[in-house]
């Protein structure tokens, strides 16, 4: 009997403590630091600056992005020349290769290369073959 007592007892007890312990809860609420996941976007220069402090993996032959203002002003000149030759003379054999209209669709063999242009409802495809690997890469332009 005494202890079917203490059990009612304990049974009542928790019946007046429960109601009070759900008060003092409170609701937990996730917050994302990553901006790209939502967070503030505030976080993002504070994310990059803690990453690149411990990135570890920095390759001592890396270049600054200001690549341009370290090098010699007659080596730029010499890259940018060389540039605008190469484009020119890409131009040239393109519009040997093809015509002064573009790609028409067809079949063209240049050099170890088969390129098949066609035209379809998405835009024009173009696929280049290397006939010596077989290894094919498609490219599609969208129309506009």
């Amino acid at each position: 009997m005494r202890k079917q007592l203490y059990a009612l007892a304990a049974f009542l007890l928790i019946l007046l403590v429960a109601p009070t312990a759900d008060l003092q809860a409170q609701d937990f609420v996730y917050e994302p630091r990553n901006p790209a996941f939502g967070g503030y976007y505030f976080n993002y220069q504070w994310l990059q600056s803690s990453a690149q402090s411990q990135d570890k993996l920095k390759d001592p032959n890396a270049t600054t992005g200001n690549t341009g203002a370290n090098q010699d002003p007659l080596k730029q000149f010499e890259d940018n020349l060389n540039r605008q030759i190469l484009n020119q003379l890409s131009r040239q054999l393109v519009s040997s290769q093809f015509g002064d209209e573009g790609l028409e669709p067809g079949s063209y063999n240049i050099g170890n290369y088969q390129i098949n242009v066609s035209e379809g409802a998405g835009g024009v495809s173009i696929v280049i073959v290397d006939q010596n690997s077989g290894s094919q890469t498609t490219v599609t332009i969208p129309y506009f």
